[in-house]
């Protein structure tokens, strides 16, 4: 399945709130009732409305940005280094003087060597051509942030700038500076062993149009909450859609938001223009952050990677004979998941100076490992195992966008494609897909609120993911846009006739001729399809190993539903059987991926013997933290339709 949307945008008419679909004539209505939860008390939960901190975050953000002393007069870079210090900014102009003292232990780099400060702040690099010269923010302090909340913590060189490229690049930087000094403040929110990290999957805003979708669901769902002034928010990649144009209208939605910013890379962030890898994130380096970097706050160390490499070329990615893509770079440029030698070397360098007990998350865009393209070697990570040979031994989580999915997977897990392209028997610590904020591309009709129904691919709707971590320990918690924190789930029912219709309705979409096939009420069920097997379906959105679903079927003992994805090495299963009939649904008539499959999808078969007439399904979801969600499903049967 392609990772960017069609190249035509699906047609919207009318308003469609959640809770009701026109589905070919007939309606749809809501398959699920929430009727009561039991989750932690956290910040999100207490204060979400309260702006009373993020007032606080406004009013006293530390904002500045790097000095950069220029040289003298103009000298050959290379075999020069790089000079400067860190230093506690005191008066919060952003420049260094004699009277504020330098921070000692800071981790400075250049992309490849990895360095700690004196007792003075000062360090030394070597300098080549066309790095990015950044710190590690280190727990109690916070780098500054300009006027859009964006971090500010590096220094691009590039003497002559960026190849001609559509988006600009980098500006020539002329020669090596004097000095690059790293400005910082004392920050108790930093310092906290409890933190609430946002991730932010995939923004992807095409147009101007989109960025308003952004800004009326996921953004203004943030701009509400106060929890996240330490770790901030971190948007995991494909911040825009190809269009490099719009990443000052995503700055503008960033403003917004209380705390820091920070972006790591994607594959729709590419300078499409650029004929080699080193110049192919040139726009975003200069706009938006360094290609990968890493920060600490509490007893946690973040590491955003850069997981795309573009043009992707046969000599470096296909020497596998498993990246067919990457064999004419010339005339059919592509995309491949995968580090270069210098990000690993820098990568090996950095956790060297990160003391084992701290939790270590792993960032990026193209996820390591991944189930919704298991078998695919392409938008998975080449080098997965040299990383988790470097993470041996940590607590450590990673995190990523790209699939357009959800997905919550945990240590031990494994599927098929995973033992067959990179010979992993089991994932060593856990991996989350985050989900995204554009959901299914802004697919499907418009909510009341002015935005896109947007379902996944793998039946969740649009998103963002928080580790919510305390010491060196997390627990994950997905918010749906839009929807209170206990919002988690989405029930449906499966039955033959609701197969049937799923084969005609692709069928019909495929080549439209005559009339729509009509599904009618999903929630009505014949005593044909008990007979013939109809499940009560509950898509869990961050269900993974370890977490239950029990289903009471009109106040009755309560049964476990059985996970259709056990994780324990099976390919995908793929289908209508398989899939979530609710996302479906809306999907094969609105627009979008179809929900066929999915690793968070629990089903009970319902008794054939029910008798005639309206029955009440309540069930209880229970995560791996052990964190219960309760919603209820009411359905009908009927003797014959």
């Amino acid at each position: 399945m392609p990772l960017s949307r069609p190249s035509s945008k699906p047609m919207r008419t009318g308003i469609a709130v959640l809770g009701a679909m026109a589905i070919a004539g007939s309606t749809l209505t809501t398959l699920a009732v929430q009727t009561a939860t039991a989750a932690p008390a956290t910040a999100a939960h207490a204060d979400r409305n309260d702006r009373h901190e993020s007032n606080d975050w406004d009013a006293n953000a530390y904002r500045g940005e790097v000095e950069v002393v220029p040289a003298d007069e103009d000298t050959a870079d290379e075999g020069r280094l790089l000079t400067g210090r860190v230093f506690l900014d005191g008066d919060r102009d952003s420049r260094s003087d004699g009277r504020e003292r330098g921070l000692a232990g800071v981790v400075v780099s250049n992309g490849r060597d990895v360095v700690t400060t004196d007792r003075h702040g000062r360090y030394r690099l070597p300098a080549y051509d066309n790095m990015t010269v950044f710190i590690t923010q280190p727990s109690g302090y916070q780098v500054p942030v300009d006027e859009h909340n964006v971090a500010q913590f590096h220094y691009n060189h590039l003497p002559a700038g960026s190849p001609q490229l559509r988006y600009g690049g980098i500006e020539p930087t002329g020669p090596l500076p004097e000095a690059v000094n790293f400005p910082l403040v004392k920050s108790r929110a930093t310092k906290d062993p409890e933190q609430h990290c946002l991730i932010a999957g995939d923004l992807q805003t095409y147009d101007k149009e989109e960025v308003g979708y952004a800004r009326a669901g996921a953004i203004s769902d943030l701009s509400r909450r106060n929890d996240y002034t330490g770790c901030g928010a971190l948007f995991i990649g494909d911040v825009v859609g190809d269009d490099l144009s719009l990443y000052p209208d995503v700055k503008g939605l960033t403003a917004e938001l209380n705390g820091p910013v920070r972006f790591l890379p994607g594959n729709h962030d590419l300078d499409f223009d650029a004929k080699t890898a080193e110049h192919s994130f040139d726009t975003f380096r200069a706009q938006m952050a360094p290609a990968y970097y890493s920060y600490d706050v509490g007893r946690t160390h973040v590491i955003a990677l850069n997981t795309v490499r573009y043009p992707c070329t046969p000599d470096v990615d296909n020497a596998d004979g498993r990246h067919t893509n990457c064999n004419d770079p010339e005339n059919s440029p592509s995309y491949n998941g995968r580090l270069d030698e210098k990000q690993l070397e820098w990568l090996e360098q950095d956790l060297a100076k990160v003391p084992s007990d701290k939790l270590v998350v792993v960032a990026g865009h193209i996820p390591l490992l991944t189930f919704a393209d298991e078998g695919s070697a392409r938008h998975q990570v080449d080098q997965v195992r040299e990383v988790y040979d470097l993470l041996e031994g940590r607590r450590a989580v990673s995190v990523a966008g790209h699939t357009h999915s959800v997905e919550n997977m945990k240590t031990g897990d494994l599927f098929k494609g995973w033992r067959d392209l990179f010979g992993v028997e089991g994932l060593p610590f856990p991996h989350i897909t985050a989900g995204a904020i554009s959901g299914d591309w802004y697919s499907g009709e418009l909510t009341d609120k002015g935005y896109p129904v947007a379902v996944g691919r793998d039946g969740a709707r649009p998103g963002v993911l928080t580790l919510d971590i305390k010491g060196n320990s997390f627990k994950e918690r997905f918010t749906v846009t839009g929807e209170k924190d206990d919002v988690q789930m989405q029930l449906g029912v499966n039955s033959p006739t609701y197969r049937q219709w799923y084969i005609d309705r692709r069928a019909w979409n495929a080549d439209k001729q005559g009339e729509a096939p009509e599904l009618g009420d999903p929630t009505v069920v014949s005593r044909d399809d008990l007979t013939g097997t109809t499940w009560l379906t509950t898509n869990f959105w961050m269900g993974s190993t370890g977490s239950k679903v029990k289903v009471s079927i009109d106040g009755g003992r309560a049964r476990e539903a059985v996970r259709t994805q056990q994780a324990r090495g099976e390919d995908q299963l793929i289908g209508p059987e398989w899939s979530d009939p609710h996302a479906a649904a809306q999907q094969l008539v609105n627009g979008g991926s179809v929900a066929d499959r999915t690793m968070h999808l629990w089903r009970l078969e319902l008794p054939s013997g029910l008798e005639a007439g309206t029955h009440r399904a309540k069930v209880t979801a229970t995560d791996s933290h052990g964190r219960s969600f309760t919603e209820t499903l009411r359905f009908t049967v009927v003797e014959e339709r």
